[in-house]
């Protein structure tokens, strides 16, 4: 039986390899992209913290990348309530303990910030186990009136915005369609790799929508509103948003979106050396569509593929490597690309649409390394 989310000939040949977990005696090849002595250094209360790509060694990160936008916030949990209010027949109020007494669901799930890239070598990721309770059926027990159109989700994380030249204090909060909201994979985690939500990912509880980028797995959940109108905050109309020229109909257009599902996307992660033996190893991204291949190319050679990882499934990061055979002495440059069973390939940069932002870089990024003689 195939792992969903990857197609039967990506499974074929992915049977029983490990992850990036070194070999005795096996080392890195540096990456002539990165600068000597690089570190994005340990995380900090209230800072973006950005992953190593490069140290990664196991299918669930230990080292999972941090974004805040209004500090972290640590909420009491003894009088933690989640409240469901709006357009529904019968608001709800939960404390964590019954929460946590409904039945709960678990899910792989990787995800990274929108706005990760080639500036930080593309370390604003992690995949996880995750454990907690269904969203669906928390919203049909709260009884969605026929009017709810979309889903709002605030934080507890509170920061000050001035708006048309007035303060005012802001919730984090991010917005589902409530088609979008009811998908049933969606989950209100308490739960990460094996242990209760650590602060700085949103303890006690957090929204998490698989195959969406980041920034809609709201953390430090506080409240679920469900209204008749598009819900505009900062992290929906102003921030988190992409802008790109397009063709709308038969005119090029710039446009916005904001940045929601997660797009294709694969990165290689690092190059090691094992005696005369080469590997290139990495990781693809997208928003669940069951994947047909994960390829490598080195300099202008073909397209050859890649293994992946056999714990990989429908929502999770999918690690993959390549054994390099016959690697020549001299500078190098590897690039990996991933194709979905719908046909759709990762593209390099300059065929993809124009951007004036950093939201959504999803292109091939070609790495560049020097193999000894």
């Amino acid at each position: 039986m195939l792992k969903a989310g990857l197609g039967a000939g990506v499974m074929a040949a992915s049977a029983g390899f490990p992850w990036l977990a070194l070999a005795q005696g096996e080392e890195v090849i540096p990456f002539l992209d990165v600068p000597e002595g690089y570190d994005p250094g340990p995380r900090r209360p209230g800072m973006t913290h950005i992953i190593d790509t490069r140290q990664i060694d196991n299918f669930y990160s230990d080292d999972f990348y941090v974004v805040q936008h209004y500090g972290q916030p640590e909420l009491d949990v003894s009088n933690y309530r989640l409240t469901i209010t709006g357009l529904v027949d019968r608001p709800l109020s939960f404390t964590l303990d019954e929460l946590m007494a409904l039945p709960d669901q678990s899910l792989d799930v990787g995800f990274e910030c929108g706005g990760n890239g080639n500036r930080m070598y593309h370390g604003l990721v992690g995949n996880a186990r995750w454990r907690g309770i269904n969203l669906k059926a928390l919203l049909e027990r709260a009884g969605v009136q026929e009017n709810g159109r979309e889903v709002v989700f605030f934080g507890g994380d509170i920061g000050q915005e001035e708006i048309r030249g007035r303060e005012v204090d802001k919730a984090f909060a991010r917005s589902l369609s409530l088609e979008d909201a009811m998908r049933e994979d969606n989950m209100l985690a308490f739960e990460m790799n094996g242990e209760p939500l650590a602060v700085h990912h949103g303890r006690p509880l957090r929204l998490l929508v698989p195959g969406f980028y980041g920034v809609a797995n709201v953390k430090w959940l506080t409240q679920i509103h469900v209204q008749d109108t598009r819900y505009m905050g900062r992290f929906m109309g102003r921030d988190y948003v992409t802008l790109k020229k397009t063709m709308v109909g038969d005119q090029e257009r710039w446009v916005e979106n904001s940045v929601a599902r997660m797009n294709l996307k694969s990165v290689i992660a690092r190059v090691t050396r094992l005696g005369n033996s080469h590997r290139i190893s990495g990781f693809a991204l997208n928003d669940g569509t069951p994947l047909r291949s994960i390829e490598v190319r080195v300099d202008d050679g073909p397209w050859q593929q890649a293994q992946i990882d056999p714990q990989a499934s429908t929502y999770s990061w999918k690690p993959f490597h390549f054994d390099w055979q016959g690697a020549t002495p001299g500078e190098h440059t590897v690039v990996s690309r991933v194709t979905d069973i719908n046909g759709n390939t990762q593209a390099v940069t300059a065929d993809l649409p124009e951007r004036v932002s950093y939201w959504e870089e999803f292109g091939q990024f070609p790495r560049r390394i020097m193999i000894g003689a």
